[in-house]
This record gives structure tokens, C-alpha cells and sequence, in this order.
């Protein structure tokens, strides 16, 4: 089952759903047309129950996405308001996981896209950084809040203040990326981990993800009340778990990650 225009493809790879930026002319950079193709693909995910995690890539490997097409920089206007975000859905919070696929370039609001998502897999050539600093382009798709909440805020104002360019080694090293892989393998690597996740049972991991992120920007006190919600609703699944461990499935850590 799949979706394609001459900027955006949707297709289903198993539990995911794959969106890709299909620039590859233009290093995958966004014009305002395909920020709003990929909003549409964006709420097809959401709205397909069966596909249980997201991972957004780039066509070709050459550049998982440079940001915004600066050479089309007028048709963002009259998206700089809106809550979905000026690259598409960089305001908005999907309800289920995403994981950006990324080889080559990663800059900009390419990065910030990437943030996005909760995990980032990226080949061993990969580069990224937030290079519109150079031509006086702000971050406004998430990148001041995502990555200081991600890396730190001090390793966070390096990257935002001086828009050097940082290579898949030292990005893994800094917590900016979950996992570095060889030429050509981030796609099937991101594809691998996200049937892991479909595996599992979806109400708790699904309350476990919406405490951490809804604990952002709370006390302490707050975010554990906030935690403690899941407990009663989810109780049900967390029992028949028990007793599938109890019954003597999962030991050893079976199962476990991707």
C-alpha cells in the first residue's frame, strides 16, 4: 500500500510506515508544497492503526534532507503561523514512535526534522548541522527546544550558535544519535527496529512514551503524578505480561531490543 507525488512517498513496510522525501535534485531540501505533502502523509500515519511506527528518510544517499529549499524561501510565508509547523509537522507530536533513517546530509531543518523523531539512525557518512546559521535563517521547526532537552544545553548552544558541521561519529558520541551503521543500512536498520517495537504490547509502551514526553518541562513531583496515571489503565496488560513471565517466556532478557 503506498502513496507517491513527485515530492513526497508513503509506503507501508510491514507495522511501518515509511515517509520519503523525494528531492533528491535539491539534496531533499522542503519547498512550501512539499512541507504540505508532508503534513498529509504525516496525518495518513496517524490515522492507519496498523502502522505502529513512522520512519521518515530521504531519497537516494546522498542527503536525508537539507532543510528548507532556500531558493523557494517565499512559500514558506504563509506557513510560518500555522500549528503544524513551516516543514510540515515539526509543532505537532505524533502519538506513536518515529525514527528518522538518515545517510549523508542532515542540515538545517533537515535536522530539526530528525530531532522530531525519538530515535535517529544514521550511516557512518552521515553529517549534520544546523548550516542556515550562515544566511540569517532562524530555527523554527523545533531545533532550540529538541536538541538542548537532547544533548544538553551547553553541547546544544554549540551546534545552534555556530552551525558547525558534526560527523555520525561524534554525533553518536553526544547522545545526538541512537545508532551509526554502515553505508546503505539505515533504512532496513530503522525498518528492523521498528517491527521490535510493533512486537511489543502497544498500551504500555505507549503510556511509557507519552509519560516521558508529557513530563517534559515539569517538577519532579509533577512528572511522577503524571507517570502514575498509566498505572491504573494499562494495569490489564501489565497483568497478562506477568503471567506470560511467570509461564516462563522472556527470560534471559528474550525478546528484549531489536
Amino acid at each position: 500500500m503506498g502513496l507517491s507525488s513527485d515530492q513526497i512517498t508513503y509506503e507501508r513496510r510491514g507495522a511501518a510506515a515509511v515517509i520519503t522525501i523525494d528531492r533528491p535534485e535539491r539534496r531533499n531540501a522542503i519547498d512550501g508544497a512539499t512541507a504540505e505533502l508532508l503534513t498529509e502523509a504525516y496525518r495518513r500515519f496517524e490515522d492507519d492503526a496498523d502502522a505502529r511506527v513512522l520512519v521518515l528518510t530521504g531519497s537516494g544517499p546522498e542527503a536525508f534532507c537539507a532543510g528548507a529549499d532556500l531558493k523557494a524561501i517565499e512559500t514558506f510565508a504563509p506557513r510560518l503561523s500555522l500549528p503544524d509547523g513551516p516543514l510540515g509537522f515539526s509543532r505537532l507530536t505524533p502519538t506513536k514512535p518515529a525514527i528518522a533513517a538518515i545517510s549523508g546530509w542532515c542540515l538545517a531543518g533537515g535536522l530539526e526534522l530528525a530531532l522530531w523523531c525519538d530515535l535517529r539512525i544514521a550511516t557512518e557518512g552521515a553529517k549534520m548541522g544546523f548550516t542556515e546559521r550562515r544566511f540569517g535563517v532562524p530555527l523554527i521547526d523545533g531545533g532550540t527546544q529538541r536538541l538542548p532537552r537532547l544533548i544538553g544545553f551547553g553541547r546544544a548552544l554549540d551546534l545552534i550558535l555556530t552551525g558547525r558541521i558534526v560527523e555520525a561519529k561524534e554525533a553518536h558520541a553526544i547522545g545526538l544519535l541512537t545508532e551509526v551503521v554502515p553505508e546503505g543500512g539505515h533504512l532496513e536498520r530503522a525498518l528492523t527496529i521498528a517491527e521490535a517495537l510493533a512486537r511489543f504490547p502497544q498500551e504500555t509502551m505507549l503510556a511509557d512514551r507519552e509519560a516521558a514526553i508529557g513530563g517534559i518541562g515539569l517538577t519532579f513531583e509533577e512528572g511522577m503524578a503524571f507517570e502514575a496515571q498509566s498505572g491504573p489503565r494499562t494495569f490489564a496488560t501489565a497483568a497478562q505480561g506477568a503471567a506470560r513471565f511467570a509461564g516462563g517466556e522472556g527470560r534471559g532478557g528474550a525478546g528484549a531490543g531489536a
